[in-house]
């Protein structure tokens, strides 16, 4: 652990703390905001996906081959490189595919259905099960992002920003069918709230592993983990971020943010070379 610093420790927790608790943010505009900006969650959205695609694909993912080449050497550490990533794939797309569709989070939903809520006991199962499903989603995102900020202090900020971005129409879709489960503003915005919590426990979790591990083996397991978020971040952007983003708002919105999210994680990363 001597080769990370307790201040990079802290601020990558801290900023994996901060985009989970956007859930929250998602929860409390759903309460008070009057409409939907379409638009606006359109181009945020697609800006996130460009921010998490640049620089998993020319940051995360070529540390994670550095570092597994320098243990490996290049053709063997290129190989486990591009297993690390597409495990990553495979790891999040599990946990996607085994939460049903209708209690998925990533379902879209408006502020606008705050107002057809119909009380039910039969409903809460869903509410529940639909703050539940947002933490189960989070938590491998919490994970890539405390390890993101950990693999370059410069890269965490924007990365752990594009995630909070991702998490506020999450609480949105997490808090209304809570809403329509209980009745009760409060409760659904609690749920929502906590289940986004979900993001620093996977930072703890991928906090012990590096406590426990990087001592012996920091080259490989840092290697290995990058590669891994670089997938995990590269398959939430395309699986979620963008068709969400165009299910809120135009197609050429969403590319707009795209492109823009990519110009500036480039920029960031050229003023700090």
């Amino acid at each position: 652990m001597e080769n990370i610093e307790l201040q990079n420790i802290m601020l990558a927790f801290g900023l994996t703390l901060f985009a989970g608790m956007s859930t929250g943010i998602g929860s409390a505009i759903a309460f008070f905001a009057k409409e939907t900006n379409h638009k606006l969650l359109a181009v945020s959205l697609g800006f996130s996906a460009g921010v998490m695609i640049y620089v998993s694909l020319v940051e995360i993912f070529q540390k994670a081959k550095a570092d597994l080449s320098s243990v490996f050497g290049d053709v063997t550490g290129a190989w486990y490189t591009v297993a690390a990533f597409f495990g990553g794939i495979l790891f999040i797309a599990i946990i996607d595919k085994l939460i049903p569709s209708y209690e998925n989070p990533h379902e879209i939903r408006n502020i606008e259905d705050l107002g057809k809520v119909q009380k039910s006991k039969k409903l809460m199962r869903m509410g529940v099960f639909s703050a539940l499903a947002i933490a189960i989603h989070n938590f491998p995102e919490g994970m890539a992002t405390f390890m993101s900020g950990l693999a370059d202090p410069y890269i965490a900020l924007p990365i752990a920003v594009a995630i909070a971005i991702h998490n506020i129409p999450e609480g949105i879709a997490v808090s209304v069918p809570v809403f329509y489960a209980t009745g009760n503003r409060r409760k659904a915005f609690l749920l929502s709230f906590f289940s986004g919590l979900a993001e620093p426990v996977g930072a703890l979790i991928g906090f012990l592993v590096i406590y426990f591990f990087f001592d012996s083996f920091s080259p490989a397991i840092s290697g290995i983990m990058f590669g891994a978020v670089a997938g995990i971040m590269v398959f939430i952007s395309l699986d979620e971020l963008l068709p969400t983003a165009e299910e809120y708002g135009e197609h050429h919105l969403s590319i707009y943010g795209l492109v823009a999210g990519m110009a500036v994680m480039a920029l960031s990363l050229l003023l700090f070379l």
